[in-house]
């Protein structure tokens, strides 16, 4: 390794660890960046962060976990912090930070760490599927305080499908169980036949079109389907400890459950052997119980979790479906994240898909790795998880209504523009309002919270419309229209940045402006 050299970094945070990767600009090698008392290993960070003031103690990774069991810990010891970034609905108690500032005082230590022989030029972050949203707000307005001009932003499915060894041109399903999420996709990684292999886009920061700079012809991984939900490895903790103790909600007993779950996991040892799992039943009084994967399996079963599993992986494949994806159509299905390793979910998806081959890439690394393969040039293209609609007014029925103009499970950036004629509404018709909104059929369990414990509850099904937050674009025709005449085009496409623009122009296609009308997140 050189000593001093210039390339990307990816940092995919996760919920129980976070993983730092390093590529140089001229190699094709890549590094697990080391750091001395923060990684565990090579590239991985456990996600806790001890926080007291800005003056005072702070601490990150290995040093904050060495500091768990520390009397202040309720106050000061943040963890299981990640999964509530940009989800409004569940807070941490007693904690001196609420979830997006224990992330961002966790990002800032951990950027500051960094040792200072790697020139970082660019960024690559990765991103959770159901939160995305909230989250990918909470990264860019983080991200504008690092001294770094490059970013680019993926979601931890289509990093994991890359950073796996699978040949150019095959569909692969993810399915990745992290500490707080999960997620499931199936994606179309491109090239083969000739075809060169797929390359990642990164966002535009501070006025800087990155894409433009590479040389590299245009690429993209196309995602055909993907699902997600916000429950993961760390509900599993907090089941194993309600078994034993109910709505008992001390911090320390969750660690436990853990690491008695980690090692539950492991494939050396046998499913009827007992273990000790010490609990704390209140602030200093420990009381042994004991436990076996069996009955780990059991507890699982009883939350609902393989049928929740189920749920998402029949979502996922109908979507798919549409797209005249099927199964026999898929090269492997690739297992991520911490949650996979359970043996009862690895049996799982062997069972329900018995035909497709499953790889097992190192669970931890995976994503991160895949981010980095994701080297700036070309376009990701996502799809869209909702319908977005046009207001228009039924002149026969004299009623307005919502038509589609791009439909959910559609993919974006837009190719080609979707062309829109509209006609005069009564004779002389001078104004036209451009009013855009959403609709959505959402087919979910329900995750409700008894006494701060996730519950999955049964299967709900809403469909709603909702039209944008912003005031309506007025159009100004200069020309005599009567009523039913034909007398606006319009030309809707979606960028890069996920922005709705439209191009208007008159029957004569004499240009009326160009408008932004939002962001489709």
């Amino acid at each position: 390794m050189e000593k001093d050299f210039s390339g990307t970094l990816a940092i995919d945070l996760g919920n129980t660890n976070t993983v730092i990767a390093f590529q140089g600009e001229k190699s094709a090698d890549l590094v697990l960046i080391e750091i001395p008392s923060i990684t565990s290993s090579p590239g991985i960070v456990p996600t806790v962060i001890w926080y007291e003031n800005e003056s005072l103690k702070k601490m990150i990774g290995v040093s904050a976990l060495k500091m768990k069991n520390h009397s202040n810990s309720d106050k000061f010891y943040h963890f299981n912090f990640k999964r509530l970034i940009g989800n409004p609905y569940e807070k941490l108690n007693n904690k001196i930070l609420s979830p997006s500032e224990s992330g961002e005082k966790f990002f800032k230590l951990l950027w500051e760490k960094i040792p200072s022989k790697f020139h970082i030029k660019r960024l690559v972050l990765t991103a959770p599927i159901d939160t995305y949203k909230g989250y990918r707000k909470w990264l860019v307005s983080l991200c504008e305080q690092l001294p770094v001009n490059e970013v680019a932003l993926v979601d931890e499915p289509t990093a994991a499908a890359l950073g796996t060894n699978v040949p150019f041109g095959s569909k692969i399903m993810t399915i990745d169980i992290g500490g707080s999420t999960i997620d499931m996709n199936i994606i179309k990684i491109d090239g083969g036949e000739g075809k060169a292999a797929p390359i990642a886009e990164l966002l535009k920061f501070r006025g800087n079109d990155v894409s433009a700079i590479s040389k590299q012809k245009i690429r993209c991984a196309e995602i055909i389907s993907k699902i997600g939900s916000k429950i993961g490895g760390k509900d599993i903790d907090k089941w194993i400890v309600d078994y034993f103790i109910p709505s008992n909600q001390d911090e320390r007993n969750l660690i436990k459950a853990e690491e008695i779950k980690c090692k539950l996991s492991s494939t050396k040892i046998k499913s009827e052997t007992l273990y000790s799992l010490y609990l704390f039943k209140n602030k200093n009084a420990e009381k042994d119980f004991l436990i076996n994967r069996e009955l780990l399996e059991e507890i699982i079963i009883k939350n609902n979790f393989l049928n929740h599993l189920n749920s998402l992986l029949k979502d996922l494949l109908n979507e798919a479906r549409g797209k005249f994806c099927n199964i026999s159509d898929l090269n492997s299905i690739i297992l991520v994240g911490g949650g996979t390793q359970i043996p009862l979910i690895k049996e799982w998806i062997s069972d329900e898909i018995k035909e497709i081959k499953i790889k097992y890439p190192p669970a931890i690394e995976s994503i991160a790795l895949g981010a980095l393969a994701m080297t700036p040039g070309t376009i990701i293209k996502d799809i869209l998880n909702k319908n977005i609609s046009i207001r228009l007014f039924n002149r026969r029925e004299k009623k307005h209504f919502w038509h589609p103009i791009f439909i959910k499970g559609q993919t974006w950036p837009t190719e080609n523009p979707l062309k829109l004629i509209l006609q005069a509404s009564k004779d002389s018709q001078k104004i036209f309002e451009i009013i855009i909104g959403e609709t959505n059929e959402k087919r979910d369990f329900n995750v409700i919270y008894e006494n701060g414990l996730p519950k999955l509850s049964e299967i709900q099904t809403t469909n709603e419309a909702v039209k944008w937050n912003m005031e309506p674009l007025k159009l100004v025709l200069n020309n005599s229209i009567k009523i039913g005449e034909d007398c606006l085009i319009l030309l809707f496409r979606i960028n890069k940045e996920a922005i709705l623009f439209v191009d208007c122009l008159d029957i004569e296609e004499n240009f009326l402006g160009k408008f932004k009308l939002g962001s489709i997140f």
